[in-house]
């Protein structure tokens, strides 16, 4: 298998795009991806998108994105696993070229979220959990982290407001990221007194469901040095999955597939958990950033909220983590999501991240989640 390496990024800003289609938004993002590099170059297309067939009523995105990108004709997939779409779109495109098939492949994540009422839009976000025995009766995956963040907290002893430095730390990261819905930073005060949404989560520790589109460019090691002057290389790609219903699950405050898809890509990156530097996980509440750090092995059961209640998740902490926002501050892409982590830690990795640049970051590790942590996909990138 040959070496995998990014050498284009590109993303939109999340937000509210009620005057783009889905295509536009996604050509948008490929574009700057490209940069100097012809389209014409591009072997294989993989788009991400969790929604687009429910909301926007159209299937086939791949051949859609393809037609409006100029290359139609070429292989052109549609890559569906809830939140984690962006992810697993991501290790299809490192397996293409890895296998020698192609030596260029595009991965785009888009999604199209708010052109429809809130009910439709949380009817299609429950898909991602057990249709038949969840979202049949009116549960969200809101309401799902809910459940598990008072189950946290009566195994723990943590109150609502030890949670509060997860999106307070997104906040301030958001700040620095060009492309984040919310740049602007919050007080733990503020996340205390927000009103609840799904109780104990209130307002401030729930992320917003929004539009945008973020692209890569997956490249061989021998075209990756011709036309980038900072490739960053894949060093490890892993899926694993979990049951869709959350209590299907022997104990539902353990991610099995984080565990997995985790141990997986350390395994084959050839590297231990004090390796990784910076870290972006999927984070739509502050319970689901600390049962995926302690799935993934970052922290002990428990102690991730005491981590992150210590300064550790910061830029200048142990566990850099959501250095762009991450989806409370960026915006929740949905099946966009894994692509907008990769584009903001490759920034991370070549220096150009700002007011929220970890010093000397080189190892960065990308992991997505879809529905209750059913998928999850993990990436490891590393700058040479």
């Amino acid at each position: 298998m040959r070496n995998v390496y990014i050498v284009g990024t590109g993303a939109t800003p999340v937000g509210e795009h009620w005057d783009r289609s889905a295509a536009s938004l996604a050509v948008e993002a490929l574009a700057a991806a490209l940069g100097d590099i012809p389209a014409s170059r591009v072997g294989a297309l993989y788009v991400a998108s969790a929604l687009n067939g429910s909301l926007e009523v159209q299937s086939q995105v791949g051949p859609m994105v393809a037609t409006a990108a100029g290359i139609s004709g070429i292989e052109a997939v549609s890559i569906e696993a809830g939140t984690a779409s962006g992810g697993v779109a991501l290790r299809q495109a490192c397996l293409a070229v890895a296998s020698g098939i192609v030596d260029l492949v595009a991965v785009v994540g888009v999604e199209k979220t708010t052109d429809v009422l809130d009910a439709r839009r949380e009817r299609a976000l429950a898909l991602a959990g057990d249709a038949e025995w969840e979202a049949i009766h009116g549960v969200t995956t809101t309401a799902l982290w809910a459940m598990l963040m008072r189950r946290y907290m009566h195994n723990y002893g943590y109150g609502i407001e030890d949670f509060a430095p997860f999106p307070v730390n997104a906040h301030a990261n958001g700040v620095a990221n060009p492309n984040a819905m919310y740049r602007f930073a919050i007080t733990a005060d503020k996340v205390r007194s927000a009103p609840m949404v799904a109780e104990p989560l209130g307002l401030l520790d729930c992320s917003t469901a929004a539009d945008g589109a973020a692209a890569l460019l997956i490249a061989s090691e021998g075209l990756a040095r011709d036309v980038s002057a900072a490739p960053v290389c894949v060093a490890a790609s892993a899926v694993a999955t979990d049951t869709l219903a959350l209590h299907s699950r022997h104990d539902p405050l353990w991610l099995s597939a984080v565990a997995h898809s985790t141990a997986t890509a350390l395994r084959a990156a050839r590297m231990t958990h004090r390796d990784i530097q910076v870290l972006d996980v999927t984070d739509p509440h502050g319970i689901t950033a600390a049962l995926v750090l302690e799935a993934g092995g970052f922290a002990e059961r428990g102690a991730a909220v005491a981590l992150a209640r210590d300064g550790a998740i910061t830029p200048k902490g142990a566990l850099p983590l959501a250095t762009g926002g991450g989806c409370k501050a960026r915006g929740d892409a949905v099946g966009a999501n894994g692509i907008y982590q990769v584009v903001e830690l490759v920034a991370q990795l070549r220096g150009q991240a700002g007011a929220a640049q970890v010093a000397g970051a080189s190892v960065a590790l990308a992991q997505c989640i879809g529905g209750i942590g059913a998928t999850a996909a993990t990436h490891i990138l590393t700058m040479e």
